[in-house]
């Protein structure tokens, strides 16, 4: 099923057009990512499609009976509205009757009266009749695990991190078949990103996303859409598959490049010496030649990699001493007791959940903060670059060139053989033609935080402190930062939540703890991930076994514990359901040896389906009928 057609969008940017006679349907099933350098469009395709931007030319269609949900780079909410509000303002008859539900359940634990009980009993009625129960689960188990407990919270309160959890959640518990995200794993955790990515991967709706990350698009996608040179060009396959199609691209367009400018060459001489144009054959070779000598030639991606003369670190780079800060206002520790002597050619990549204290550390490390005890002390010839989740410009009128040039009108490579113009120096970046003279308000917002890590890098600092470089950046100026990094030769202190980069820029993970106590870990970012996933996976198991330990012997248990409603209603349908996919399963076991692919293919599709239902089924009967016989 159609969820989405476009037709023939276009939309005039800045100073050209960003995006012309674009084409392209969404179907039921599909995971789909847009990319392409900063300043192409990409956010402004997404927000052409979810009606938040009219297009200049061209249509937009969606299926109606499926909708959509539309998560936008930078969310809009209301401060005075709580949590729950915000979640729940969609018009669905669905999702308002589970909203009620789970206040009246709220309701029920903390007051007793005849009228909540009664009303409660109705929701329960009208949850069976819309058969609610695996949606409102599902909602539940999304709102546990983003960590969004109280949903009386005022919008006005919370973080960003958890504005992005909240804004996330509401697209997520939509009753829609199709999610537009808008870098969604910008401002989560690496934790919250690695859930989201197995959300996506699993869901059945469908997917049109902008991300940068790596990782997320070769787990979630089936189709890349690169948006380059105005034109959207479809990549069926992964990321990864993406990458091998571009080479194979690139290689057959270098040889036809060739092929041509052997053919010109003969026929410029021909041209030079002046045939005449009457006849119809030679007239048709001379526009012939004229088309060949003026078309879009191919441009190969610049793999551009730069070595800065880097500055002296001197015997002492920078010490902390048992360095701590708490804020008692919420009441929680965030640093507690922290030593550290840090040395030339470190790179630590900081690693904890959203609001566990990473950028309070790096202020208090760059002298932004005081801490309540303890001491830094920097060395004499250490020099911070410090790269700001959020930069910002001090005269945003200023063209890109002047802001640039106030830092260094040109650059000393490494080997320092060779100087770069900071004209240059932007080129490299993507800041190429008449954007070097137009004024930084006018830039993208991932084209200015590029702009503020170009004068950072240009400002040559020999300890670089980065929180979260790559919130908006395309996956090519990532490309250059990570080459840059990998061959950085002095002090490197990263927050990321993107574990690609994470894994190929740092070697060493300070890992911020619950407690306020900062662990150390040898190793890459995934390579903790997998470790921490183990040890959850191990607390598991054994909170499990203990618990199993301390049931009372089957003697002693006394009576079971009986079934609630919703449990009895769940029995009563696992029931009927059982049998009814014992059934089918057996019925398609024949149709699997039909001579008939076409049959076979979808017998087989189905028989996996119908094992995979019965595998989750089994147990759970199995659970609830041991209270019921």
């Amino acid at each position: 099923m159609n969820l989405l057609s476009i037709n023939n969008l276009s939309k005039i940017g800045r100073e050209k057009a960003l995006f012309t006679n674009v084409t392209f349907g969404i179907q039921e099933g599909e995971k789909a990512a847009l990319i392409g350098r900063n300043g192409t469009g990409k956010s402004t395709l997404l927000n052409t499609i979810a009606g938040f931007l009219q297009p200049d030319e061209g249509s937009v269609v969606f299926n109606k009976e499926a909708g959509f949900s539309f998560l936008p780079q930078n969310p809009q909410y209301n401060p005075e509205d709580t949590i729950r509000q915000h979640i729940f303002k969609s018009d669905s008859a669905k999702l308002q009757t589970i909203n009620e539900y789970i206040q009246i359940c709220t309701r029920l634990g903390n007051e007793k009266s005849d009228s909540i009980q009664k009303r409660y009993e109705e929701l329960m009625l009208k949850m069976d009749k819309l058969d609610l129960w695996n949606y409102e689960s599902q909602i539940s188990s999304i709102l546990t695990t983003l960590g969004i407990n109280n949903l009386d919270i005022k919008m006005g309160k919370l973080s960003g991190g958890m504005l992005k959890k909240v804004a996330l959640a509401q697209v997520l518990v939509e009753d829609t078949k199709l999610i537009l995200l808008d870098e969604p794993t910008n401002h989560l955790d690496i934790r919250t990103i690695s859930w989201l990515q197995d959300y996506l991967h699993n869901t059945s709706r469908s997917v049109l996303m902008v991300t940068h990350d790596r990782y997320f698009l070769d787990a979630v996608c089936n189709n890349i859409y690169e948006l380059n040179r105005n034109k959207l060009k479809l990549y069926v396959g992964n990321y990864s598959q993406y990458l091998e199609k571009k080479e194979i691209e690139a290689e057959i367009e270098e040889n036809t490049e060739r092929r041509i400018e052997s053919v010109l060459r003969f026929e410029r001489q021909w041209l030079l010496r002046g045939p005449c144009a009457r006849g119809t054959k030679i007239k048709a070779r001379i526009d012939r030649d004229m088309q060949l000598i003026n078309r879009e030639k191919f441009q190969q991606d610049k793999g551009f990699t730069f070595e800065v003369k880097g500055r002296r670190l001197g015997g002492k780079v920078l010490e902390l001493h048992n360095i701590s800060k708490s804020f008692p206002e919420s009441g929680k520790t965030l640093i507690k007791d922290f030593s550290y002597k840090f040395t030339k050619g470190q790179k630590i990549g900081i690693f904890g959940d959203n609001g566990s204290g990473k950028t309070t550390f790096l202020n208090i490390i760059t002298g932004k903060l005081q801490p309540d005890s303890g001491s830094v002390e920097k060395g004499e010839n250490t020099k911070f670059g410090y790269y700001l989740q959020n930069p910002v410009f001090k005269d945003s009128s200023q063209t890109v060139l002047e802001y640039i040039k106030e830092s260094a009108e040109r650059m000393t490579l490494n080997d320092g053989s060779k100087e770069v113009s900071a004209s240059k120096f932007l080129e490299e970046f993507g800041f190429e033609g008449k954007i070097q003279h137009s004024p930084v308000e006018s830039l993208s917002g991932g084209e200015r935080k590029k702009l503020f890590l170009v004068k950072l890098l240009l400002e040559n600092p020999n300890f670089l402190i980065l929180d979260e470089p790559t919130n908006d950046f395309d996956i090519f100026t990532m490309n250059i930062l990570e080459q840059f990094l990998m061959n950085y030769q002095g002090c490197l202190l990263l927050v990321s939540h993107d574990r690609y980069f994470m894994d190929k820029c740092a070697d060493t993970l300070f890992i911020m703890e619950e407690d306020g106590s900062i662990s150390g870990f040898v190793g890459k970012c995934s390579e903790y991930i997998e470790v921490r996933q183990e040890m959850l996976q191990e607390e598991k198991r054994n909170k499990s076994a203990e618990k199993e330990n301390s049931k009372p012997s089957a003697p002693d248990s006394g009576k079971k514990q009986k079934l609630s409603f919703k449990e009895q209603k769940e029995f009563e349908e696992l029931d009927r359901e059982i049998p009814l996919l014992e059934k089918e399963e057996k019925e398609l076991e024949p149709l699997m040896s039909s001579p008939d692919f076409s049959v076979v293919s979808k017998a087989s599709q189905r028989y996996n389906e119908i094992v995979k239902l019965l595998e989750q089924k089994y147990p759970r009967w199995e659970e609830l009928a041991e209270r019921v016989l």
